[in-house]
C-alpha cells in the first residue's frame, strides 16, 4: 500500500481544514487508517483512526469533538476533517495503514504516507 497525505496548510486558529490520504492498493478497504502528527522537538502521537468499514472510529482526547476521520473506500482515501484549529495543533500530519485491529502506537502501523504540513497561527 502506498500513501499520498495532501491538504496542509496555513491557517488562522478558529480555522478549519481538511486532510486527505489517497491509498494505491487494492486491499485499501481491509486496512485500518490511521492520521498521526509529529511536531517540531516531539515524538509523533496518534489522532485518530478508522476501522476498515468505517462504522468505527477512534480520536485522542486532544482533538475530539473537533476532528472528524472519514474514509471512502470506493476512493481509496481516507480523510481528517479538522475545525476549531489551535496553535497546538501544528505539525505534520502523516497518514498510516495497518491490517487488523485498531491500536493508537504508532509502531504497530505498516504503511506511512510522506506528512503533510499543518500550521495554525494565533
Amino acid at each position: 500500500v502506498q500513501l499520498q497525505a495532501s491538504g496542509g496548510g496555513l491557517v488562522q486558529a478558529g480555522g478549519s481544514l481538511r486532510l486527505s490520504c489517497a491509498a494505491s492498493g487494492r486491499t485499501f478497504s481491509s486496512y485500518t487508517m490511521g492520521w498521526f502528527r509529529q511536531a517540531p522537538g516531539k515524538e509523533r502521537e496518534f489522532v485518530a483512526a478508522i476501522r476498515w468499514s468505517g462504522s468505527t472510529t477512534y480520536y485522542a482526547d486532544s482533538v475530539k469533538g473537533r476532528f472528524t476521520i472519514s474514509r471512502d473506500n470506493a476512493k481509496n482515501t481516507v480523510y481528517l476533517q479538522m475545525n476549531s484549529l489551535k496553535p497546538e495543533d501544528t505539525a505534520v500530519y502523516y497518514c498510516a495503514a495497518k491490517s487488523g485491529s485498531y491500536y493508537q502506537s504508532p509502531i504497530r502501523y505498516d504503511y506511512w504516507g510522506q506528512g503533510t504540513l499543518v500550521t495554525v497561527s494565533s
